[in-house]
């Protein structure tokens, strides 16, 4: 069965059908405009062939800002830092997504190997590997199935999504998923909860990986 790796630990997935449940527990299919017998049915039929698997909404349904609060980490909500306003801006880049509003992301992997790594170095080394960076909305999706993914010094970047200026020039943000200290502009609050932020395109980070999966499938 085809399972997601967190460092060294390989963690099997959900059932896309409890993945459903847990969808509409959170109140998914109403911000995406879809029903939640049309989200059940896609993870029945999808289970036979795709079992192992997660269940995404495509981001054009199913924003980052509108996802992220429904993260959860020791009780605590997750948000967008005040710096990414925009963060819905930030496209799919080398990523594919299907044109669909549900789909499927197979071997998922949190990119331990790669900590350290700047985002530049690390795009070339996962195609080389024929992976794909997942973008944002993927990561919050993976999150919200297995909030134990998310580890003080093992959270990892989503180098799938990036935002093209007005000049046509890639932003050098990059976006991440990581725990708030609640330092700074966070707030005392906010610590221990999971944080949607970003990164310099050519920085290292020894506690941030990659996040990637091995396709998607509509």
């Amino acid at each position: 069965m085809p399972e997601t790796v967190s460092g060294d630990a390989v963690t099997p997935l959900p059932p896309l059908a409890v993945q459903a449940e847990r969808l509409i527990e959170l109140g998914v299919p109403e911000l995406a405009g879809i029903s939640a017998a049309e989200l059940r049915a896609f993870a029945e039929g999808a289970e036979v062939r795709d079992g192992g698997a997660l269940l995404a909404v495509h981001p054009d349904r199913a924003p980052a800002s509108a996802l992220a609060p429904l993260l959860r980490r020791e009780g605590k909500p997750g948000f967008v830092v005040l710096d990414m306003s925009d963060v819905d801006q930030f496209v799919p880049h080398h990523a594919e997504l299907p044109d669909v509003p549900l789909y499927l992301v197979t071997g998922l992997d949190r990119g331990d190997h790669m900590a350290n790594w700047s985002p530049d170095e690390a795009l070339p080394a996962l195609t080389k590997e024929d992976r794909t960076p997942l973008v944002l909305t993927e990561g919050i999706h993976w999150l919200l199935q297995q909030p134990e993914v998310l580890e003080r010094n093992h959270c990892f970047m989503t180098i799938g999504s990036r935002l093209r200026k007005a000049n046509g020039t890639l932003d050098a943000r990059t976006p991440a998923i990581w725990i708030s200290n609640g330092t700074g502009r966070d707030g005392r609050e906010r610590r221990d909860a999971p944080k949607v932020g970003w990164c310099w395109w050519n920085n290292r980070h020894t506690w941030l990986g990659f996040g990637s999966a091995a396709g998607r499938r509509p």
